[in-house]
């Protein structure tokens, strides 16, 4: 079908005026918005899915949502008798809210009770809502830290994790076999229950149940927080000064919700840019710690004082070591630590956390990007195994299985702890985060984003793919590469023995890394939700003093860039 014959089936009754109108004027001017917009469908993925708003298949809209609804409904009479009830919550992006009740419609019209956010609550809380009101699945509508005109739209399990094998399939299954004509749009407003203030109390307190360790030094830290205009203003402050942080300075400007994000280019704590207001008031109030979360608050990005006294942003990596080491401490301090524990991990994330893992006695299960694959670790070991936290290199942490996705909120209470402790110590986090490389090694790494846009920017990428995969590059910055593991093909590629091994015990996801002889390990994947190629690099090396740290940081920096100039990146 071409992409004209596509356009011209949403000029039919089942379509509202406006998006009729809308099509037909692109039809008349031959406007390029119209290939766009129709030469494709917007992937529902395992994941969901996320795009830019706007009329036909390849955008986010009321018809695509309201498709991949009426899926979700049908699949869920599936497998589950009596009520069923749903969760929804949504972000502070455009269109949000009434996205929001667009879904809520639909599951009522299909006789599914739903228990809908009064307003815009963060991603981690509705993770929470699924279990403690004991739903059979939820919706997120966020688009977490992508630009404004994007939106998008996750669906979580009964666990309270987002879905993965079988059910994804089934439910994209059941989506793509809907007709638009056939999604039912008039819902039952006596089958929604408003959810909204009470339930936040009931998960901060769970966020500090699972998070805090030590009353030490809290009312003495300076903590500046920003929400970057998301939805965390909901949560985080009132749960921080409940757990008896007193000195909380919020960048006002950013703690107003908005879609637009006005005060930053990007609303990505991952980037040093979006914690600018915040970097800038902790100047003034000699803050020890600052701290921004993303739109939908499952990220954050922290920022803690260096050796030189200034501010500076902790990489995922070294968010997460911290944070898994001294909860892996305080555990075994308190003979907590049996053996049948774990942490959990991504293939992108640094190979420390295997260190940290061994250190302390526990097992550290690795699983492909994104939370959802240790929301599904902690569901198969349930009840063999005890998950004690887990995270992930994009800024992404959760401190205990209450919340089966990445939680900025519990994983702000339990940095802020650290930090507290630190100062009561005389050091900073920044000190302890060395500590922890003197015991262990110190890791180091870099992240590359190579942007391609559109349709010929996605051949791009795949052609990229495909050229690491065949031709596998021999050596980076000096060190032979020794083994090629690709889990599309799930195959390891061991180049000093040129041989191959199976290697299935992870999912088949189109991801390549390479390991060399010195310990560096290259990343290589698609995003999958961005128009983009991702590298991840970890370098690594001994130290033994601050000042060999210092020293350190600078040859491995320059060692990343080798490895970037050996792949032409």
């Amino acid at each position: 079908m071409t992409t004209l014959e596509k356009a011209k089936l949403w000029l039919t009754d089942s379509f509202d005026e406006e998006t009729k109108s809308t099509i037909q004027t692109w039809i008349d001017s031959g406007s390029d918005e119209l290939e766009d917009s129709f030469y494709k469908n917007l992937e529902f993925g395992t994941g969901g899915m996320r795009g830019i708003m706007g009329v036909g298949t390849n955008r986010l809209n009321k018809y695509t949502l309201g498709q991949a609804t009426q899926g979700l409904a049908n699949y869920l009479h599936t497998q589950f008798t009596g009520e069923i009830k749903v969760a929804i919550a949504y972000d502070v992006r455009h269109n949000s809210k009434e996205f929001g009740k667009m879904c809520a419609d639909v599951l009522t019209a299909n006789g599914i009770k739903v228990l809908l956010f009064k307003e815009h609550r963060p991603t981690p809380e509705l993770s929470f809502t699924v279990r403690d009101k004991k739903c059979n699945a939820g919706i997120v509508l966020t688009a977490s830290h992508n630009p404004p005109e994007y939106n998008g739209y996750k669906v979580y399990w009964d666990d309270g994790a987002q879905i993965v094998p079988p059910d994804d399939e089934a439910i994209i299954k059941e989506v793509y076999s809907v007709k638009f004509e056939e999604i039912k749009f008039n819902g039952n407003d006596d089958l929604i229950e408003w959810i909204g203030e009470e339930q936040d109390e009931i998960y901060i307190n769970a966020c500090m149940e699972n998070s805090l360790y030590q009353d030490i030094g809290r009312d003495n830290l300076n903590i500046v927080f920003t929400s970057i205009h998301g939805t965390t203003y909901t949560t985080v402050p009132q749960a921080l000064r409940k757990a008896g942080f007193k000195k909380i300075d919020l960048v006002r400007e950013q703690m107003i919700p908005s879609g637009n994000f006005p005060t930053v280019k990007s609303p990505n704590p991952e980037e040093p840019a979006a914690l600018e207001m915040a970097l800038d008031l902790a100047r003034l109030t000699n803050g020890d710690i600052v701290i921004g979360t993303d739109p939908d608050g499952d990220r954050l990005g922290i920022a803690v004082r260096n050796l030189e006294g200034e501010m500076q942003l902790l990489n995922g990596n070294q968010c997460n070591t911290i944070l898994t080491y001294y909860i892996l401490d305080q555990w075994k301090k308190a003979g907590r630590i049996t053996g049948k524990e774990f942490i959990g991990s991504t293939i992108v994330t640094s190979d420390i956390f295997y260190d940290i893992a061994e250190k302390f006695g526990v097992d550290c299960k690795v699983g492909l990007t994104g939370f959802k694959w240790i929301g599904k670790m902690i569901r198969d070991f349930e009840g063999k195994e005890k998950f004690v936290c887990g995270g992930e290199e994009s800024f992404g942490f959760m401190t205990g299985d209450f919340v089966r996705d990445k939680d900025s909120c519990g994983s702000i209470l339990l940095a802020c702890e650290i930090a507290a402790v630190c100062k009561a110590e005389g050091k900073t986090m920044y000190q302890y985060m060395i500590e922890i490389y003197k015991d262990l090694g110190m890791y180091y790494e870099g992240l590359v984003n190579v942007v391609r846009k559109g349709r010929t920017g996605a051949e791009e990428i795949n052609q990229m793919m495909a050229d690491y995969r065949n031709n596998p590059v021999k050596v980076l910055a000096g060190s032979k590469v020794t083994e090629v593991k690709d889990f599309q093909e799930q195959t390891c590629l061991h180049l000093i023995e040129n041989k191959k091994t199976v290697m299935d015990e992870i999912p088949k996801s189109n991801v390549l890394i390479y390991y060399t002889e010195d310990g560096t390990k290259v990343c290589i994947r698609p995003s999958g939700t961005e128009p983009k190629i991702k590298f991840y690099f970890s370098v690594k090396d001994e130290i033994t003093s601050e000042k060999d740290f210092q020293e350190k940081l600078v040859t491995l920096t320059q060692k990343i860039e080798d490895i970037k100039a050996d792949l032409k990146l």
